[in-house]
């Protein structure tokens, strides 16, 4: 492999392992998406702990799961036809390695890519099937909601909901986010400079909207409303009228 395919997929992969550190990082000093959003879904589930009727967030949270399964399907269809390239045999190399666009490669090493893009395309299919299996535990702690609980029995059983309803939509991102650096991959089948750009651009993109785009102004002034305001438990309820 030449040596500067060797240095741009160092970066890559230093870009797609250490993305998540580096987010945790951007939220603790100054505040990203996924670390404001960690208070907007706690917020959510103080609201449900809190509520007579639970119907709209198992609602809500099903068009999570709805979501997640569309997203896992289609990465399922995409390693389908990437393991198809890749295991073709001598058949699929030769129909392909006299494309104009892709970049002159011995076997070994245009295998080597599609394998990259195979591996970030499988593990961001294990997060949405690990985001998928939690949400549904976090829908059996939402049917399970005790009613008319006391303000201290609500208050821990919104913190517990959260704590599970937060690492699966986490997840859920995750997956998501396994498509940019996928496509980052595939662009090295472009050559080492279309790689570089592709990298780069992926990671200036997922940085820039977890901390400049409206999205996120949005959402962190919605943390602040909500960091703000009562909490649920602690709000007067209104009195049940009796029926004769």
């Amino acid at each position: 492999m030449p040596l500067f395919d060797v240095a741009v997929l160092c970066l890559f992969l230093f870009c797609w392992l250490f993305y998540e550190p580096l987010l945790r990082w951007l939220g603790q000093h100054k505040g990203a998406i996924n670390t404001d959003m960690t208070i907007v879904r706690r917020g959510w589930m103080s609201e449900m702990a809190s509520r007579e009727i639970t119907l709209l967030d198992g609602q809500l949270l099903g068009h999570a799961i709805n979501s997640a399964s569309f997203f896992a399907s289609s990465n399922l269809l995409l390693i389908a036809a990437a393991a198809g390239v890749l295991f073709g045999g001598d058949t699929t190399w030769k129909s392909i390695e006299g494309l104009a666009v892709l970049a002159p490669a011995t076997r070994m090493l245009f295998e080597a890519k599609l394998a990259l893009v195979l591996v970030a395309l499988a593990r961001g299919l294990l997060d949405f099937i690990w985001s998928i299996r939690q949400m549904n535990y976090c829908l059996a702690a939402i049917g399970a909601a005790p009613q008319d609980a006391p303000p201290e029995l609500a208050k821990a059983y919104g913190e517990a909901t959260a704590r599970l309803l937060n690492p699966a939509l986490s997840a859920f991102n995750a997956g998501v986010r396994g498509y940019y650096f996928a496509l980052a991959g595939a662009a090295w089948l472009l050559g080492p400079i279309a790689f570089l750009a592709a990298t780069s651009g992926a990671m200036f993109l997922l940085v820039w909207r977890q901390r400049r785009s409206r999205a996120s102004a949005a959402i962190r002034e919605i943390r602040v409303l909500l960091e703000s305001a009562p909490h649920p438990a602690d709000r007067p309820r209104p009195e049940r009228s009796e029926k004769s």
